[in-house]
């Protein structure tokens, strides 16, 4: 048996303003962005040279949704961006002002950094040894 992880979705509170933080801050692709009603839309976005797991950028309706945005895990680590040069992307972050939450460490399973999106959701940036 073999499966996968195709999509997470992350609750935004506006598709545009996330898609251009993603691409434009992260430097995310955008996968696809398809109408489905007035008000729903199918985002995905995923990271540069990913052949892998997506985000699916899902816009909050209602309070209880809205609720969550940008804390889906209740203040935990939610997602984990793997790189292949943790120094190149750490520069980027900073140069985009984006909210680094725990500076640079290097542990026995990578080199790796906190970072806020733009609704506060935390992510991990890790660069594994020996690459």
């Amino acid at each position: 048996m073999k499966q996968s992880l195709a999509r997470i979705a992350l609750v935004v509170k506006d598709y545009d303003e996330a898609i251009a933080f993603y691409t434009e801050k992260l430097h995310f692709t955008l996968i696809e962005d398809t109408v489905l009603t007035p008000t729903k839309r199918w985002v995905v976005v995923a990271p540069p040279g990913s052949d892998g797991c997506c985000l699916l950028l899902a816009k909050a309706v209602g309070e209880e949704q809205e609720s969550r945005v940008g804390n889906q895990t209740g203040g935990r680590v939610f997602l984990f961006l793997y790189t292949d040069n943790f120094d190149r992307d750490y520069i980027n972050l900073l140069h985009q002002h984006i909210t680094i939450v725990r500076e640079p460490v290097t542990e026995t399973w990578g080199k790796v950094a906190v970072f806020a999106d733009l609704y506060g959701n935390l992510w991990d940036l890790i660069e594994a040894p020996g690459k």
